[in-house]
């Protein structure tokens, strides 16, 4: 459980740590719609190159940011599984598998499946960023001013945007308190590390109740230092730091908005390029209709 690094922020003078939050918040939400009209091997590889130079740029430890996408690692394996087991192939494709007492596994299927466990990976990969280059402050002062319009409905945009950074900022602590919790079952003879799925179930209802009592304790802990410093909601606050976007956030937008418009063209080859074309009529290219080849 120490190894969870999900929401945690990571302090450093980088030039990720230096943009503004409002921009960084656009320009996660772009990363996000991006990753799912990549539907080719090379973007992809392109895509975690660029997610890894990020990295790098930010000053975080590599592995730290490993750590998070470590969480969703069964989710992957498992998704891939379903995927490739349950998924049909194309018109006229020979399925790999013809026995009768397992199912039909197809190439198509495969593929699919591969791009649906990358495109999860560059999805934590890159959103890992936001938490570990932007404080809970400044990600709540972005979300208020992002959700700003809607103050005109009368929606608590504030509270929102409060309670959104509570619990980034609590994941990590819960984590750590269930690391103790198991520790303490432990060495009164808690079986964790049985193969057996129902004993493993049973073996966390004594993690489980004193992690919802301890979350609860904290919130009311949490509730009672607000209230004893007068916090009466978003009414008449200011803000010590004022957020201004500077040339630095306008060069950003413009780099992933280039990647964006990238992306795009090789997905629909806008202009027909010979060599998108080329690629993607081959399993590489991974848009085409038709069965894969044989030989890869």
């Amino acid at each position: 459980m120490k190894a969870v690094s999900f929401g945690q922020y990571y302090p450093s003078d980088s030039i990720l740590h230096r943009l503004d939050a409002r921009m960084k918040l656009l320009l996660v939400v772009l990363y996000i719609t991006m990753i799912f009209f990549v539907q080719s091997y090379i973007v992809f590889f392109a895509i975690l190159i660029f997610a890894f130079a990020l990295v790098l740029i930010s000053k975080v430890p590599f592995l730290k940011v490993l750590r998070s996408v470590r969480m969703i690692m069964f989710l992957m394996i498992f998704m891939f599984i379903i995927t490739t087991l349950f998924r049909g192939g194309n018109v006229g494709e020979v399925a790999l598998t013809g026995d009768l007492r397992f199912p039909s596994i197809y190439l198509s299927g495969i593929i699919h499946a591969s791009h649906m466990a990358l495109r999860i990976f560059c999805l934590v990969l890159g959103t890992s960023l936001l938490t570990f280059t932007t404080t809970p402050v400044e990600l709540t002062d972005a979300i208020e001013r992002a959700f700003s319009p809607l103050k005109l409905i009368r929606f608590p945009v504030h509270e929102m945007a409060l309670i959104m950074s509570i619990a980034l900022r609590l994941i990590p602590t819960l984590m750590e308190e269930t690391g103790k919790i198991i520790n303490a079952q432990k060495a009164r003879g808690a079986e964790f590390e049985s193969r057996n799925i129902f004993k493993k179930a049973k073996a966390m209802l004594p993690v489980l109740i004193p992690l919802f009592v301890s979350s609860f304790r904290r919130a009311e802990d949490l509730a009672n230092a607000m209230d004893s410093r007068c916090y009466r909601g978003s009414e008449g606050r200011t803000r010590l730091k004022q957020m201004r976007y500077r040339l630095k956030d306008l060069i950003a937008l413009l780099v992933v908005v280039a990647i964006f418009f990238a992306v795009l063209v090789f997905r629909y080859n806008f202009f027909d390029f010979e060599f998108i074309t080329y690629l993607g009529e081959t399993w590489w290219g991974g848009s085409s209709d038709l069965p894969p080849p044989s030989i890869i």
